[in-house]
């Protein structure tokens, strides 16, 4: 009897991964390392104890790890990486381009007044939110916020970053505190096992262009083509196709009509008259001259990167060379 101690110890351990263990019982370090709670530990005390099978966490200033309730993979892979990332990206793009707009739109009304009639920078703010279909309530919102006092108006910054396995990051900032966005942005690429890049070692690897993006399941791809090249577009870019996509995959995928800032209101009128949906840009974007194949564990860390930079309030975008 005093055999199957050991034997019903591990059964216990492998029941609980198996159906999920409470958040407090399992956490995972961005190195990939698992570490067990106490409680974990001491409930498989009677197997080994001269090499346990997780390290508690005993540092209570160890502040980047991440709580999880589940047991999954810790290298998502490529599909399940491209899935995970596509979730709730459309939205999360749509709420930077509003918070970008009415950024513009205080330091537009900072400069020259709440009268669009006599302040022809906010005229051209409301015209581009017009083009980019931001809701009139965001539009009203700023221009009066831009009156508060304390207010100050926005100033943009650009941020350039080395990833894992050889790809460049470009950060963009539209912020009132440039001391408080770069704090934050350096914190969160040191945390994330990134590193700053100096001025102008990574820009020269983009180049600034409109963009359209429509969803592959929308539109077909040769109308797409002939609708877009007879607009002036420069280019439409298929997306990346993998050996291992499945239907899902494709139908999130999105083609890219790349295009001058002078063609970019005729191609959307021309799509508009096609009744294709699409979605715009925030106004511009970067796309890479060049792009950079890295392995699942690199492509997994630089997401998680790119995501934890995006969640920071002064940034409005987060560009990468990463295929």
């Amino acid at each position: 009897m005093g055999s199957s101690s050991p034997v019903r110890a591990v059964g216990a351990i492998l029941h609980r991964f198996t159906n999920g263990v409470p958040s407090n019982s399992l956490i995972v370090s961005r190195n990939g390392l698992l570490k067990g709670s106490r409680k974990l530990l001491s409930s498989a005390s009677s197997v080994s104890s001269s090499a346990p099978l997780y390290q508690a966490n005993t540092n209570s200033h160890e502040h980047q790890l991440r709580s999880i309730s589940t047991f999954p993979p810790l290298c998502m892979g490529r599909r399940s990486s491209k899935i995970a990332g596509r979730k709730g990206a459309q939205d999360a793009k749509k709420a930077k381009l509003y918070s970008r707009i009415g950024k513009e739109v205080v330091s537009a009304v900072k400069k020259g007044g709440p009268n669009p009639v006599s302040n022809t920078v906010l005229a051209a703010v409301l015209e581009k939110a017009r083009e980019l279909d931001v809701p009139k309530e965001i539009l009203e919102r700023n221009i009066k916020r831009a009156s508060e006092k304390g207010q100050e108006a926005y100033i943009e910054k650009v941020y350039e970053v080395y990833g894992y396995g050889g790809v460049s990051m470009v950060v963009e900032v539209l912020t009132d505190k440039i001391t408080r966005s770069w704090a934050n942005v350096r914190e969160a690429v040191k945390d994330y096992g990134g590193k700053i890049a100096d001025p102008g070692s990574v820009m020269f690897k983009f180049r600034r262009v409109r963009v359209v993006n429509i969803k592959v399941t929308d539109a077909d791809k040769d109308q797409l083509l002939a609708l877009a090249l007879d607009a002036g577009a420069e280019d439409v870019i298929e997306p990346p196709a993998y050996e291992d996509d499945s239907d899902e995959d494709r139908s999130e995928s999105y083609y890219k009509i790349v295009s001058s800032a002078e063609n970019y209101a005729t191609i959307l009128s021309k799509l508009r008259d096609e009744g294709i949906n699409f979605e715009t840009d925030n106004g511009s974007e970067l796309l890479p001259i060049t792009n950079i194949e890295v392995d699942d564990e690199a492509m997994d860390l630089n997401k998680e990167l790119m995501s934890k930079l995006l969640e920071l309030d002064d940034v409005d975008a987060v560009y990468t060379d990463q295929k």
